[in-house]
């Protein structure tokens, strides 16, 4: 399975090419060797004339997993950062496209490849080996930030709809969100994977943290990021359930060097990439690169943060000196009802008597008894509009074990505004099916005949933009 980001990318941007590479440059494709032998298919675009004194700027795309360089041409040309002032380099990454190799999820092997990549275009005597930036989106960008902790000397980097912790992105609480994994994994052609794959995956189903912990830090920068100083602009998706905006904001903190953190319209289900503000963000990360890659002195505050609007018409957005200030709300949804797996209960608010623009995690707390082998219990929060638009606010999940307990679901971090007057619907059940059968973010994983679980009174917290950008359409 393709991530519909891909599909969307590469759908979109056949709109937007024309003959970007007419003239003013030169493409070529190339093959980059690494050091076990296998080969590394790349794109380099170089621009016309002599190079300026010291060498160009260079800019290396990293694609997202299951994707190729062809998208990364195709979003480097339709976007302008071909030609006049950078080099650039696109290249599939190991197990992709035409390269070679197999596939081991950002690991130890393809952050040898990445650091491979950056030494042979810092080579080139046309190119400034100290200002060359990386820009990776998803798969990519995870690459980008786990090369440049590993010391890769980046200029600039620039992340999109990402990671920092992987264990945290897959596997929250403890309970992986099981069919999110196991669409990764099936994008992976199966000659293409990594024989490692497949045992980790197996054991993030069973829940066997003990496994899955080490491969997962192994790719993994966050605890690492608070040494960085090099200029980092990270682009989160206010609502993307693989990747939510934790995996961003918290790295925000850390890193101590020039930062951007812009919440924006893209990324994963249930968004898209492109999407309305993705031009308007990509001429940000362009003015980004010409700072810190460029010949020209510039002035720019160390720290930005944006957050773009729902309703994104083309306005200049505010970068602030740091994240928006939140308040929280808690709404009731009492009752007591017992349930097998097949079985659900959602129970229903009255309707929102102000507009809120939930910002981060809401949190489900309840009393459970469970029973028989009954192992988890998923969350889903979803809005209802006077409209009668349904919106999936967000979900979460947890393991469980027999007998009288108290749980603490945190749903997915994002940002979704909910109209005034919406109704707000709290869905328990064994998986996210239970909400909807095409909601696939927790599947239905067997589980006992025997098992059943209680659900007593249950409270939801919901954090929300004191000041929220959003309008109801």
């Amino acid at each position: 399975m393709k991530t519909a980001w891909t599909l969307g990318l590469a759908a979109a941007l056949v709109l937007f090419v024309g003959d970007a590479t007419g003239s003013g440059l030169s493409k070529q494709d190339v093959s980059i060797p690494m050091d076990d032998g296998v080969s590394i298919s790349a794109t380099l675009y170089v621009p016309d004339g002599a190079a300026p004194a010291g060498g160009w700027p260079a800019i290396v795309f990293l694609h997202g997993l299951a994707g190729t360089k062809e998208q990364m041409n195709a979003l480097a040309e339709a976007y302008g950062f071909v030609g006049q002032s950078y080099v650039v380099l696109t290249f599939d990454a190991r197990g992709h496209g035409q390269s070679g190799g197999l596939v081991s999820i950002d690991g130890p092997r393809e952050i040898a490849d990445t650091r491979a990549v950056h030494a042979w275009l810092a080579a080139r005597p046309d190119v400034a080996d100290a200002k060359i930036g990386g820009w990776g989106i998803s798969y990519g960008g995870g690459a980008v930030f786990n090369s440049l902790v590993a010391g890769v000397p980046w200029g600039a980097v620039v992340t999109v709809q990402t990671w920092t912790d992987l264990y945290t992105a897959l596997l929250p609480q403890g309970l992986v969100k099981s069919g999110l994994v196991a669409g990764l994994a099936g994008s992976i052609p199966e000659a293409k994977r990594d024989p490692s794959l497949a045992p980790i995956q197996a054991a993030a189903f069973a829940g066997n943290a003990a496994a899955v912990r080490p491969w997962a830090a192994e790719r993994s920068s966050l605890s690492k990021l608070g040494s960085v100083t090099t200029p980092v602009f990270m682009a989160q998706g206010r609502r993307d359930f693989l990747f939510g905006i934790e995996q961003a904001a918290l790295a925000f903190k850390r890193l101590r060097g020039p930062k951007v953190l812009y919440l924006g319209l893209h990324g994963h289900s249930p968004s898209t990439f492109p999407a309305a503000d993705t031009g308007y963000l990509l001429s940000q990360v362009r003015a980004f690169y010409d700072c810190y890659l460029g010949s020209s002195a510039c002035s720019r505050a160390p720290t930005a943060f944006a957050l773009a609007p729902e309703g994104f018409a083309g306005e200049q957005l505010p970068f602030k000196a740091s994240q928006p200030g939140t308040t929280s709300s808690t709404v009731a949804f009492p009752g007591v009802t017992t349930f097998a797996r097949t079985g659900k209960v959602a129970r229903t608010s009255g309707r929102l008597g102000r507009a809120v623009e939930v910002y981060g995690s809401p949190t489900v707390k309840a009393t459970i008894a469970a029973s028989g082998g009954w192992s988890r219990l998923v969350a889903v929060l979803t809005a209802r509009t006077p409209q009668g638009k349904e919106i999936v606010v967000s979900a979460g999940g947890v393991p469980t074990r027999n007998g009288v307990q108290k749980i603490a679901i945190k749903l997915a971090s994002q940002a979704t505004f909910v109209p005034r007057g919406s109704r707000l619907t709290l869905t328990l059940g064994s998986s996210s099916l239970a909400q909807s059968p095409s909601n696939l973010l927790y599947l239905d994983l067997p589980m006992a005949p025997s098992a059943r679980v209680r659900v007593g009174n249950a409270v939801l917290t919901i954090p929300g933009l004191r000041n929220p950008v959003s309008k109801s359409s």
